[in-house]
């Protein structure tokens, strides 16, 4: 069975020493996944608990250990805090040491403000900077890790987490070329086979507004789906400098990952980052099909120096029965915003945004929401204990490396200018992350894409 195979299936929405990012290479295996894993199998209990007590809640201490420590990871941490009052925060990992001194800092403020300072457990043995981080993050007794670094280093970072018997928050997205997604899907299957929870950053998807709103879409409130329009209209994202504003000394590497959005092998460009939210709710809506193929255009407007990434893209994918979805994705400052899903179907109309979601078919429906909203960033965390504690843990692995490959796709066809279907994108042998990586190796930047010239490989 080929990788595009194993994602044929529907699923619903489920419910500060001198520190040592050395990421085992990501996996640059070739072989296709041969078995795919069913959602909905019944979960035993998380690996943390001893002796043959699956399937029981638990009230053990959960120690958590951060691995990437800029803004979202300090905030995936501080979610994981508030999510269960039996959660302790003990080790922090990233490539740079003054990223976990400032995250650090942050979280142990916000803990005293909060009033659980004592929570805060992280001693200067237990924060681990450089390349290898992530494994001495993993190796220090911790039973829950947020992975939260680039998105390049996520499936080395993932497999690691997974073989270790731990836990896994996974940010989006989960990967940045096609042998990395087969790898998360790898991973994932072993994850399951372990009972180990693996719950994505795919936050629209914890949102209860919107699970209301795609909960009704898939019951038929406005009739088969045609098309989808999907916006990310934004502004620009951490520009990159100038490369005359590059420290003396600065080796390839560190440059590189000082300024990562600007990179496609550790972003995956602005499609797959940034706009992979608006991919996925169009995966979402269409009960997580895969397409047949889909053809895009994109560029770069404006300078972006060093960097090799695009600021536009348009993709439109087409799935069986002749429906399109549409996805513009612009990040150029100055312009008109968007962050929207408009679905159109046979009987009616849908539109979910910022704004409290609606639609207009047979009946029309807008949310209406009842006592204090829980933002969609704490609900993923909430989930995730509180499924660990009943011994039931989730498992988003295949649905969020079929989302993240639907982006890689929509880049895959803008970069190369052809028509790409799934099966030539879930089976390329591009692979974008270097196999080993050392603070003083040489590391050319890859050209910008030339739509036309640049091939799939």
């Amino acid at each position: 069975m080929t990788l595009a195979a194993s994602f044929e299936y529907n699923l619903e929405p489920t419910v500060l020493s001198k520190m040592n990012l050395n990421p085992s290479a990501p996996t640059s295996r070739r072989d296709f996944i041969k078995t795919s894993a069913v959602l909905g199998t019944a979960l035993a209990a998380p690996a943390i608990l001893s002796g043959d007590v699956f399937a029981k809640e638990n009230s053990e201490t959960l120690r958590v250990g951060l691995i990437g420590c800029g803004g979202r990871g300090t905030g995936a941490a501080s979610q994981a805090l508030t999510a269960d009052q039996n959660v302790v925060l003990t080790a922090l990992g990233d490539a740079f040491p003054e990223k976990i001194q400032s995250s650090l800092t942050a979280l142990q403020k916000e803990a005293a403000d909060k009033g659980y300072a004592d929570r805060i457990k992280v001693t200067p043995e237990k924060c681990f900077a450089g390349l290898d981080a992530y494994q001495k993050v993993i190796a220090s007794g911790v039973d829950v890790v947020l992975l939260a670094t680039p998105p390049g280093f996520r499936p080395g970072h993932l497999k690691a987490a997974v073989e270790a018997g731990k836990h896994v928050f996974c940010e989006k997205p989960m990967a940045t070329d096609a042998p990395g997604v087969r790898s998360v899907l790898e991973s994932t299957k072993v994850a399951k086979e372990k009972k180990l929870a693996l719950v994505a950053g795919f936050c629209w998807r914890y949102d209860i507004p919107r699970r209301e709103f795609y909960k009704r879409i898939h019951a038929g409130a406005i009739g088969e789906i045609r098309a989808i329009y999907a916006t990310y209209y934004a502004g620009r994202v951490k520009p990159m400098p100038l490369a005359g504003e590059r420290p003396q000394g600065m080796g390839d590497l560190e440059w590189q990952l000082r300024n990562w959005y600007n990179f496609g092998w550790l972003s995956g460009d602005g499609l797959v980052e940034q706009a992979c939210h608006s991919v996925d709710k169009v995966a979402w809506a269409m009960k997580d099909a895969s397409p047949i193929k889909c053809v895009a255009v994109g560029g770069r407007q404006t300078s972006n120096n060093e960097g090799n990434i695009y600021d536009h893209m348009f993709v439109v994918y087409e799935f069986p029965n002749d429906v399109r979805g549409f996805l513009g994705q612009r990040q150029i400052n100055n312009c008109f915003n968007d962050n929207s899903d408009y679905l159109l179907g046979a009987d009616g109309i849908g539109k979910s945004g910022w704004q409290d979601p609606f639609i207009r078919g047979k009946q029309t429906w807008r949310y209406r929401s009842e006592g204090p909203k829980i933002e969609m960033y704490q609900v993923e965390h909430n989930e995730l204990f509180a499924r660990i504690r009943k011994g039931e843990p989730i498992n988003d692995g295949e649905w969020m490396a079929h989302s993240t490959m639907l982006g890689i796709m929509g880049r895959m066809a803008a970069y190369t200018g052809q028509e790409i279907t799934w099966e030539d994108a879930c089976n390329s042998k591009e692979q974008l992350v270097p196999e080993k990586l050392d603070w003083k190796m040489n590391l050319p930047i890859a050209p910008m894409a030339v739509p036309g010239f640049t091939k799939l490989v």
